[in-house]
């Protein structure tokens, strides 16, 4: 499964899960954009990569942004030739607001929404036609299996995402554009721990087949899956990759 002469842009790349996409596209040959609204942590990420021997370009972002997004793949194509993989994993989740849907204060709402579900639209209308110009590519959104179990906004967005996902695979489909979607569980990273309680991830744990927190690295799989030329034929799908947490017919 090898990457070379690709270009990846990867949006939240800056920590956990999006950092470790970034790092394994890098080490199959990619030429990875960093797409990262935290200077400093894009920053770490792209210099890491580039002290691994590997090819990477810090580029600041807003995923709720038109401007913003249009800016981040114009400095794909400038820097590297062209964009042939999205993956669209920016959003609010470390340290976000629990609240009811019925009393969520409405500007940090209508915010995590343009973050959490508009963003990955944003940044696929800004770079699907460089994908297309290629010959086509693939895109990978970050879904949750929260979208299954009825959380609030978090899972709303990720709900919406997954529709999104299936959406854009046929609007993209005859652009030989691939569109999927990974819904990750319960795993170990800096935003799980700022917002899930370790008696309630136990919970969670308890019930689940597998029943560990999982660990960026073994999401990372996945992606590189249904970027790459194995999962030729898949598109409008969300993988599960959780554990065996949700298990849909």
């Amino acid at each position: 499964m090898s990457f070379d002469g690709r270009v990846a842009i990867v949006t939240g790349a800056g920590q956990g899960i999006g950092e470790a996409y970034a790092k394994a596209l890098a080490g199959k040959g990619a030429s990875v954009v960093i797409a990262e609204i935290n200077e400093a942590q894009g920053r770490r990420v792209a210099d890491e990569i580039a002290a691994a021997r590997g090819n990477a370009k810090f580029v600041r972002v807003d995923v709720a942004s038109p401007e913003s997004t249009r800016a981040m793949a114009a400095a794909a194509i400038e820097s590297f030739g062209g964009i042939d993989y999205l993956v669209n994993n920016a959003a609010i989740y470390h340290g976000m607001k629990i609240a009811p849907l019925i009393t969520v204060d409405w500007a940090y709402y209508e915010r995590f929404m343009s973050v959490n579900m508009n963003g990955a639209l944003l940044a696929t209308r800004a770079c699907y036609e460089s994908m297309a110009k290629r010959g086509g590519g693939a895109i990978v959104n970050q879904s949750s299996t929260a979208a299954w179990m009825s959380i609030g906004y978090y899972g709303i967005a990720k709900l919406a995402l997954n529709g999104l996902t299936q959406s854009l695979a046929r609007e993209l489909g005859p652009m030989k554009i691939r569109v999927n979607a990974i819904a990750p569980g319960p795993t170990d990273t800096d935003a799980t721990r700022s917002i899930v309680p370790e008696v309630i991830l136990k919970q969670i744990l308890a019930q689940m087949p597998l029943s560990r927190v999982g660990m960026p690295e073994d999401i990372v799989g996945a992606c590189l899956f249904l970027l790459s030329n194995d999962a030729a034929w898949i598109t409008g799908q969300v993988l599960n990759v959780d554990g065996g947490q949700i298990m849909r017919p």
